[in-house]
């Protein structure tokens, strides 16, 4: 009889313990310290030379490129900013990856794009996965992000130990782009809740309450939310200069929100109401800074100045 008890595999013991990150922007680097953390060897490509270097300094293997990339990891986990990166490395990837390598893309992209991308890997036998994420910035590095996973379910099953070591919760919603309309219709409530967040927070600011005892005794009560807790905070002393979502980046989000509710003929009237104060932020300078900084914005809007002084009339 055999005594000998089973032993529990880390992460780093399963088969995909080697992960290639391709895309070390604010999201990626999270999820690359977080698998690091796990005890995942990361492998990571980005065109910036200071995200490669902070890369490194986190304990990850840098690569000059792409393909190098690919061709020394069992799994490949993109973050994206536009169609044409993912096109990219796309192509990339037909080019240099074995047959049966698993892509997990998590980037926030127009399922057409994403559909595109998967069929030209499909011809070569790549696996893509669309699996886009919940969560900003601050939330990746506290591995608090949610997945929403789509493609093929034998391997969202099989790389739940990857899902693991960078997100608190990943779901298998089935057929692939499920996993992005789900990210669509989140986004639309991170849309309405942030702003609504700043309205809340100006009108106590107003009445000589600190944002920040705002938040904090708001959460406890019927009119929290998860923007509240994240967002609220970084409303105050201008916080919103430390991006986890640059409005830039946010504005190609609101686009494909828009055009998604168009599609399904969907009216969406406290969308629409959002839109034009992020497109005000982008017109005051706030692209780089983060998506709270709508507090600013409606701050801006809503300052009173006193009316310039009549000249006195000739007698």
């Amino acid at each position: 009889m055999n005594t000998k008890k089973a032993v529990k595999r880390s992460p780093a013991e399963a088969s995909f313990k080697k992960v290639g990150m391709l895309g070390l922007g604010i999201m990626g680097s999270a999820m690359a310290a977080n698998l690091m953390k796990a005890g995942f060897e990361v492998h990571g490509h980005d065109p910036s030379a200071q995200a490669l270097k902070r890369f490194r300094a986190a304990g990850g293997q840098p690569c000059p490129d792409a393909a190098t990339l690919v061709r020394q990891v069992d799994v490949v986990i993109t973050s994206l900013p536009s169609p044409a990166a993912l096109q990219a490395c796309a192509q990339v990837l037909a080019k240099a990856g074995r047959k049966g390598l698993p892509v997990i893309e998590t980037s926030t992209l127009d399922i057409a794009d994403k559909e595109a991308a998967r069929a030209l890997l499909a011809a070569k036998g790549v696996v893509l996965l669309d699996c886009p994420l919940s969560g900003t910035g601050a939330q990746a590095a506290r591995k608090d992000l949610t997945v929403y996973a789509s493609g093929s379910k034998t391997l969202v099953k099989q790389l739940a130990p990857v899902f693991d070591g960078f997100s608190k919760a990943h779901y298998d919603l089935g057929a692939f782009g499920n996993g992005m309309k789900m990210k669509l219709m989140a986004n639309l409530l991170v849309a309405i809740h942030n702003v609504s967040t700043a309205e809340a927070l100006l009108l106590g600011q107003r009445w000589g309450i600190k944002p920040s005892q705002a938040v904090k005794i708001l959460s406890n009560g019927a009119g929290g939310s998860r923007m509240l807790d994240v967002r609220g905070p970084m409303m105050e002393g201008e916080g919103w200069r430390e991006a986890t979502m640059k409005i830039a980046v946010w504005q190609k989000d609101m686009k494909l929100i828009a055009q998604a509710l168009a599609d399904a003929e969907v009216p969406a009237p406290l969308f629409a109401a959002t839109v034009p104060i992020y497109n005000a932020a982008m017109g005051m300078g706030h692209a780089e800074n983060d998506t709270a900084a709508v507090f600013d914005v409606l701050a801006r809007m809503s300052s009173q100045t006193k009316p310039a002084a009549k000249p006195k009339a000739k007698r």
